[in-house]
Order: structure tokens, then C-alpha cells, then sequence
């Protein structure tokens, strides 16, 4: 009698679970724009919501911590003139967002560490190159200022933001609408997805096309593309018979799958996320009510389904927090940020341990939020990987970094060479000055307000007083 084996792995018991009630965001407007991208974007410091907008586009952005009723009169960020599409926080820091819009711009924003009275309507930069509206933005994960645009014009853009100029365009290299771009490990090659069913591997800085597979899924639906750690592609889409699937590929030879399996049916475009350090990918589909998480290994079948978490209410988007803003106390190896029609709710993923210590096992170094390469040696030709750090300790957030206008770079520059130092004093006051100089606007502009309402006030007494010695 043959004896079945159990497949060992440390995270065959993940398990899934609803934020509590106070750990909501209720009364949100979630956008209701019809696109496929998460509409969600967060980090150890901020969650970012891609909102509805009268006559323009706008997001909101929260400090992790209020929770609860979101006030309707909660300043948002809305420069642009038409529905935004896409949001992506910098990797490198915290403060900086960029937004992606039908009017065809991205804009980079530098969110403040206190919560602004009015709307923030000033980017720092915009970035102006694409012909249609933008729907896909991605920032290099070990570049500094490196950020990549896809659009409606079948165009890939990739931008030095502290500059505000365009460094590389790829416009011809997709006859058709592209569905999802993705960077590797170290951002040296690209992985595209478009309409025209083909899954490409792109090096940027040369311009060409390294590998391509024609028809990884055979549906017309779109497809989904991630790189994994060992350097393949994870891939989602749909069969002929309108079955989602999902795939992995190995780049070296596209011939042959090295997984493929069947799932489900349904109309919704499976989004992967993809964690390097676990190797377990979440497939989080719009408008499903679950997430499937499978771990992916390098011994034949490759793809390893784990389990489900399963709620009552559809997704209408997702957001997926960095490594290092996880309670590792709690073994937590993954938080979501679940988008409901007026809510957002964090969905936890814990392996269940008994030990109250670090588990190094769960936590290796993950990446940081320093650089390992600024823009123009990227450019040279440079890859670096990323700069990790350790949680052992926990992470804390480093300081906001104000942004520093020049001519040549408009966000933060590198410190100098040489031991690395806390910020120093004139630093340290320039940033309080910035602080000081942005609340007393603020004040300002508050007693303004006050005063003209005041002016109001005292104008209608007046005629009311005048109307009542009228009837007298």
C-alpha cells in the first residue's frame, strides 16, 4: 500500500483574515472607473485610494493609522483633468506618489507627513510624452527617481523624475494594447503582456525584444505577467473556453511551459502579487470574493496551490504592503488592502507559530528603502540588487525627505560619500523651516476664510435687522 507524502513547506498553513472593524476605512468613494488595475496603493506609512471625482481625477491618501469614517471633506490629490488610472508609491520614498490619467500625463506628488487642510493640487513634477491616456506606471526597484509609463498609445516610456526628462522610449514594440509591465529583481529586463496575446521579455536600455511567447494563454482576455525570484515568469489569463489559468515560464526556453493549470471560470482578471522573499504569489481577482495564494519551488510541479481566503463581499481592487511594513511579531508574511464599493479593509496572511521570537526562517533581508543606483548609472548600463535590510527589529519609517528643487534634480540627492551620518543640523532646520513656513499658509488661509465668513455673518444680521424694523 503506497503511503502519500506531504509536501514539507513552512507555509503550507498560511491562513487568512478580515481586519477587525476598527481597523477599517469606511466612507470611501472607491472609483468606479473601468479599468484593470488595482486601484489601491500602500506603504509602511500611507494608503493611497484611487477615488471618484467630479470633472477630473483625484486620490485620496490616509496615514496608515486613521482609521475608521473618513470625513467627505477629506482633502484629496487631484491635479489631474481626467479619472485616474493607476498609483504607485516610490520604493525609495515613502512621501512620493505618482498618479497615471486619461489626460494623458503622470504627475509625481510629495504627500506631507501632517494631514493638509485643502486638496493637494500642486505636483511636484508632470510628466508629458504619452499621445492617449496613461494606464500603467511601475517604478524601478533599485534606481533612484526611475519611473516607467505605459499608455493607451501602445508606447512604454521610463523617466527620470528628478529630472522631469524622458530617458528611454519603447514604441515599437507593441502593435496593440499593453496589459501589464513588470520589472525583475534588479530592473535590468521588463515583462510585457499585450492585447496582441504575446508575452515579451524586454531589455530596456538596448531596445529589444529578448524573448517572446505567442499565445502563453490562448483566451482574448488579458493577460497578467510577474517576474519570480529564480528569474521566470508567472503568468495569468484565460484559456479559449474563457477559463482562467495560470502559467510559469521559464525566459530561456519559451517552447514549453513549466506549469500550467486550469482554474476557474470566470470574467475577472486574475492580478498576481509576487513575494521574493516567500516565493508565494496571491491571485486577487476584480470582483472576486477570494484570494488564492500558491508557492512556487523549484522541484516539479513548480506551482503549489496553498489555500483560499474567502470573504462575502467582491473586490473592487487591492492594495499589497511591503515586506518591511509588516508586524513581524505577529508572523504576518502578507497584508492586503481589500477595496469595497465605500470601504477599504486589510486583509492579514499569518503562519501560525507558537514562539513569541523573530522567526529568521519567515524573514529574510528584504529590500530597503535605499537606492542601490542612481538614475544616470542605470542608464550607463549599471544593475545593482537591492539594498535589503533586516526586521529582526522591526522597521520604522525613516524621516519625510523634503523635496530639494535644482535645476538637475528635483527630488532628494544622494548624501555624500563617506561614513554615513544622522541629518545634520542645517539639514534638520531646513526641513522644520519647510514645516513651519506650510503651516502658517495654512493657518492663513484658515483665518481668511474665517474672516470672510465672519464679513457674512454680520451682512445678514444687518439684513435681517433692516427687515424686521421693515415690518414693524
Amino acid at each position: 500500500m503506497s503511503r502519500r507524502v506531504v509536501r514539507q513547506s513552512k507555509f503550507r498553513h498560511v491562513f487568512g483574515q478580515a481586519g477587525k472593524a476598527e481597523q477599517t476605512y469606511e466612507d470611501i468613494r472607491v472609483s468606479k472607473v473601468t479599468w484593470d488595475s488595482s486601484f489601491c496603493a500602500v506603504n509602511p506609512k500611507f494608503l493611497a485610494i484611487i477615488v471618484e471625482a467630479g470633472g477630473g481625477g483625484a486620490f485620496i491618501v490616509l496615514p496608515l493609522a486613521k482609521t475608521g469614517r473618513v470625513d467627505k471633506n477629506h482633502p484629496t490629490v487631484n491635479g489631474h483633468t481626467a479619472p485616474v488610472l493607476d498609483i504607485d508609491w516610490c520604493p525609495h520614498n515613502d512621501s512620493v506618489i505618482a498618479s497615471a490619467s486619461e489626460d494623458t500625463t503622470i504627475m509625481v506628488w510629495q504627500i506631507p507627513d501632517y494631514t493638509p487642510v485643502r486638496n493637494i493640487t500642486e505636483p511636484i513634477v508632470t510628466l508629458e510624452g504619452h499621445s492617449k491616456r496613461v494606464g500603467i506606471l511601475s517604478w524601478h526597484p533599485t534606481a533612484r527617481n526611475v519611473l516607467l509609463s505605459a499608455g493607451g498609445d501602445n508606447v512604454i516610456i521610463i523617466w527620470n523624475v528628478g529630472t522631469g526628462e524622458m530617458l528611454l522610449s519603447l514604441d515599437d514594440m507593441h502593435p496593440d494594447v499593453i496589459h501589464s509591465v513588470c520589472w525583475n529583481a534588479n530592473g535590468s529586463l521588463l515583462s510585457t503582456t499585450c492585447k496582441d496575446k504575446t508575452l515579451r521579455v524586454i531589455d530596456p536600455r538596448k531596445g529589444q525584444v529578448v524573448a517572446e511567447r505567442f499565445a502563453a494563454h490562448e483566451g482574448m482576455r488579458p493577460m497578467r505577467a510577474v517576474f519570480t525570484r529564480q528569474g521566470h515568469i508567472f503568468t495569468t489569463g484565460f484559456t479559449r473556453m474563457s477559463q482562467r489559468e495560470l502559467g510559469l515560464w521559464d525566459p530561456n526556453n519559451f517552447e514549453e511551459p513549466m506549469a500550467l493549470q486550469e482554474m476557474d471560470t470566470s470574467n475577472g482578471v486574475l492580478l498576481p502579487f509576487y513575494d521574493p522573499d516567500s516565493s508565494i504569489v496571491y491571485l486577487c481577482g476584480k470582483g472576486d470574493s477570494s484570494i488564492r495564494y500558491f508557492e512556487i519551488t523549484d522541484e516539479p510541479p513548480f506551482v503549489h496551490y496553498l489555500n483560499t481566503f474567502s470573504s462575502k463581499e467582491p473586490q473592487r481592487g487591492m492594495g499589497f504592503m511591503p515586506k518591511r511594513g509588516l508586524d513581524v511579531s505577529k508572523c504576518e508574511i502578507a497584508r492586503f488592502y481589500k477595496l469595497h464599493e465605500r470601504k477599504c479593509e486589510p486583509v492579514i496572511m499569518t503562519v501560525p507559530r507558537k514562539s513569541d521570537l523573530f522567526q529568521d526562517d519567515l524573514y529574510p533581508d528584504t529590500p530597503g528603502p535605499e537606492p542601490a543606483l542612481e538614475a544616470d548609472e542605470w542608464l550607463a548600463g549599471q544593475d545593482a540588487d537591492p539594498v535589503l535590510i533586516s526586521l529582526r527589529d522591526g522597521y520604522v519609517p525613516p524621516k519625510s525627505r523634503e523635496l530639494r528643487v535644482t535645476k538637475r534634480n528635483i527630488l532628494d540627492v544622494r548624501p555624500p560619500a563617506g561614513p554615513r551620518r544622522s541629518q545634520s543640523a542645517s539639514d534638520t532646520s531646513f526641513s522644520q523651516q519647510q514645516t513651519l513656513e506650510a503651516l502658517l499658509e495654512e493657518i492663513k488661509s484658515l483665518r481668511e476664510r474665517v474672516q470672510a465668513q465672519e464679513e457674512r455673518i454680520t451682512a445678514l444680521e444687518n439684513m435681517l435687522c433692516e427687515f424686521v424694523e421693515d415690518t414693524d
